[in-house]
């Protein structure tokens, strides 16, 4: 339990004082993101703090991949230092979304090739493979909102740490910490952002929480999708919106729900506390609901995920009027 501790404390306290460093380093290089029609901030702020995050828990996945021989983990490893390249390079200089999506497939290819070589079902991989591609780029929409996406990570890593055991329990609880070490500077007033390096790694280390759990019944995946059903809903009914209405869905927009809150006038921390509590209540009835039956677990899930929709479309809805409002007074 001291070591545990330690590990804890050694990954917060390194995350804190490395952001710090990556804070001073974006300044020097002038890797800032203005404000402008496609951002949710008014303040030109430093990027690429994530890179922190990533410096603390890729060790930590190497150590524990090579002292248990965990394909998932040293996989996981390579996965994470791709993702997090690519975002890097993406921080300095923009990159095509379909070389920065390839390198994020090659990256959840490891994992999903992980699972089979460590004698998982196709189906799970296969699952694997699809939400680790979701994640990343689900991740990588919330960085605009002081605190969102860090917050969201914390908050699925403790769910695991409260269900898991071995080393899925151990990287979730020192991924945690680290989060915990960024955090101070990215809420409630953002210094610096995650960036494309950051957000993108904490997309995959949440696919990589979920590998590293137990194997599943396919009923019971429902029950880990219920904590991330913020992230996945926001992002699946926004993305599918924009494609309906012939947009470029893959350039950066500010659409999503939260950040049409910003724009609405509430503020970020609101946003985010409110994003924060909705995922809280998911843990609960995750918790609540594990170990039941498949009708209950089903049940639970779809009720969810229904209450989900059904506040996204009104949200929606009513922020678009609060939208056409506000333009009608300026006018």
């Amino acid at each position: 339990m001291t070591a545990v501790l330690a590990l804890g404390v050694g990954a917060f306290a390194a995350a804190s004082a490395l952001t710090m460093v990556a804070r001073l380093y974006a300044v020097r290089r002038q890797l800032v993101d203005a404000p402008g029609a496609r951002r949710s901030h008014r303040i030109a702020t430093p990027r690429g703090g994530g890179i922190a995050i990533v410096a603390v828990v890729l060790p930590i996945m190497v150590w524990l991949g090579m002292d248990t021989g965990s394909p998932v983990l040293l996989a996981g490893a390579c996965g994470l230092a791709l993702v997090a390249a690519i975002g890097w390079i993406d921080d300095h200089r923009p990159l095509s979304p379909w070389a920065r999506l390839a390198v994020h497939a090659v990256s959840a290819g490891l994992l999903a090739w992980a699972l089979v070589a460590s004698g998982a079902p196709l189906w799970w991989a296969t699952s694997v493979f699809l939400l680790t591609l979701g994640l990343v780029n689900a991740w990588n929409f919330l960085d605009g909102i002081d605190g969102i996406a860090v917050t969201q990570a914390m908050l699925f890593a403790v769910g695991i740490l409260l269900v898991g055991s071995g080393m899925a329990a151990l990287l979730a609880f020192a991924f945690a910490a680290a989060c915990a070490g960024f955090l101070p500077w990215n809420f409630p007033k953002a210094r610096i952002f995650l960036g494309d390096v950051g957000s993108g790694a904490l997309g995959y280390m949440a696919a990589c929480l979920v590998a590293l759990a137990p194997e599943p019944g396919p009923v019971d995946l429902l029950l880990v999708l219920l904590p991330l059903s913020g992230v996945l809903i926001d992002t699946t009914l926004t993305l599918f919106s924009r494609i309906i209405a012939g947009e470029p869905f893959w350039k950066p927009h500010v659409q999503h729900v939260y950040q049409r809150c910003v724009q609405a006038g509430y503020t970020h921390a609101r946003v985010t506390c409110c994003f924060a509590a909705w995922t809280l209540v998911s843990l609960v009835v995750a918790v609540g609901t594990s170990g039941a039956s498949q009708p209950v677990i089903i049940g639970a899930f779809a009720t969810w995920y229904a209450v989900g929709t059904a506040i996204w479309f009104v949200l929606r809805a009513r922020l678009r009027r609060a939208s056409v409002v506000g333009m009608r007074l300026h006018d």
